[in-house]
């Protein structure tokens, strides 16, 4: 699945609700389909868009707040799950597209290529509802689920390590 196909879908899912997506490639792929003023891209500041979520999801508990993080920068910021699940936010949807790479900044992989679960880390972080999703179908399903549950959700998807052309780096390759 393609992350740019993945959020068209759920795209009008993102009207009315506040969203932060992280740095590069989901930034401009969503800036791509269609900005809105509700969109808040979070640049140079990498593993942090699901604790900006968090504050804004706690200080506006009237208002639907969805991240849209990465594996790297999940990983880079794993404590942000256990923080998350302390205080349970209803109002936040935590979706991370796992393309088990670095893509962004050189396309480097990451733990999930070789076998680190985020979803598992998220369930053990204490996060209420953890879903998987990895077709456009379910992710749909999925977005619309967690958004009507008013229950902490974090959805995790895999998708390619593919960007816009502006993200195009030299294969990584291990030595």
């Amino acid at each position: 699945m393609l992350r740019a196909d993945a959020l068209q879908v759920i795209y009008p899912e993102l009207k009315d609700r506040i969203v932060v997506t992280i740095m590069g490639a989901v930034a401009a792929e969503l800036y791509t389909i269609g900005h809105r003023p509700n969109f808040f891209y979070l640049e140079h500041a990498m593993g942090l868009a699901s604790s900006m979520g968090l504050g804004i999801a706690l200080a506006m508990p009237q208002h639907k707040v969805i991240v849209i993080d990465g594996d790297g920068s999940l990983l880079m910021n794993l404590g942000t799950l256990s923080t998350m699940a302390r205080y349970k936010p209803g109002n936040l949807l935590h979706l991370v597209f796992d393309n088990e790479s670095l893509l962004s900044v050189g396309g480097f992989p990451t733990a999930t290529s070789t076998g680190t679960d985020l979803a598992g880390i998220a369930r053990a972080s204490g996060v209420p509802s953890v879903m998987e999703a990895n077709t456009l179908a379910s992710l749909q399903q999925s977005v619309k689920d967690a958004l009507a549950s008013n229950t902490l959700t974090t959805i995790i998807s895999k998708v390619e390590a593919v960007g816009p052309k502006t993200f195009q780096h030299p294969p990584y390759y291990q030595a």
